[in-house]
């Protein structure tokens, strides 16, 4: 589940603002997830390969505290997590269970995980701060998982804010929220990446001299051009 450094800088350099519109450009719509976002230690962007967890609606017989300690439970899923992969948890976006708290976390940052992604919420909230492990939720709640969930399995493919994330998908998380790279794409996305961020960084500068936008960005051919040109300049 290792990413190449260099891609993986590049998208350390990328906003997930601009990695939605390199991925609009090629055609994928749905991949900035609705609920994550950054609530504790996500001040730093995270660039990493997914992995997958899911839950289903809870089933009485099955969502047990009994049931964390059975083989198929989030317990044994931590313990195969690899090192900097960032684990997605599809919690069908429940609000009033938390899928995680601060145990869990806990050997989560021993293992070397780098960071946590879900469109539900956790719970234990002054104990996963003390972590220091990277989450994107969408909120905090008391209960555990299994007062509204069922934890089924992990890497598998999964649903998480409206986007189908498979495993070692790439995911790139800044304070904007949550985005997934389809791991087929990443090359090609990770470099457009980088040439959309050097032309706004070029379009901010002409903005600050008093250049009017129409034309400017998007580029017209002859801002195109001027803008090649002081590329090979440089």
């Amino acid at each position: 589940m290792t990413l190449d450094k260099a891609i993986a800088d590049a998208l350390r350099a990328a906003s997930t603002a601009t990695l939605t519109t390199v991925l609009l450009k090629k055609g994928i719509r749905r991949c900035w997830m609705k609920g994550p976002m950054p609530v504790f230690h996500a001040s730093e962007k995270m660039v990493g390969r997914a992995f997958t967890l899911r839950f289903v609606p809870a089933r009485e017989d099955l969502a047990t505290p009994e049931s964390w300690a059975s083989p198929i439970s989030t317990r044994a899923a931590i313990e195969d997590m690899p090192e900097g992969c960032i684990a997605v948890i599809d919690s069908m976006g429940v609000t009033d269970a938390g899928v995680f708290g601060d145990i869990l976390t806990a050997r989560m940052k021993k293992r070397g995980v780098a960071a946590l992604v879900t469109d539900g919420v956790v719970r234990d909230a002054v104990g996963v701060e003390g972590t220091n492990l990277p989450v994107w939720c969408a909120g905090v709640a008391a209960p555990p998982s299994v007062a509204g969930l069922t934890f089924v399995g992990w890497q598998e493919p999964i649903g998480c804010g409206g986007v189908a994330v498979f495993p070692d998908d790439v995911i790139v998380a800044d304070r904007d929220g949550v985005v997934v790279i389809p791991a087929a794409m990443v090359e090609e996305v990770a470099k457009a990446a980088v040439a959309q961020e050097h032309y706004e960084m070029w379009v901010m500068r002409e903005v600050e001299k008093g250049v009017p936008l129409p034309g400017l960005y998007p580029p017209n051919a002859e801002t195109k051009a001027r803008y090649e040109a002081e590329l090979n300049k440089s």
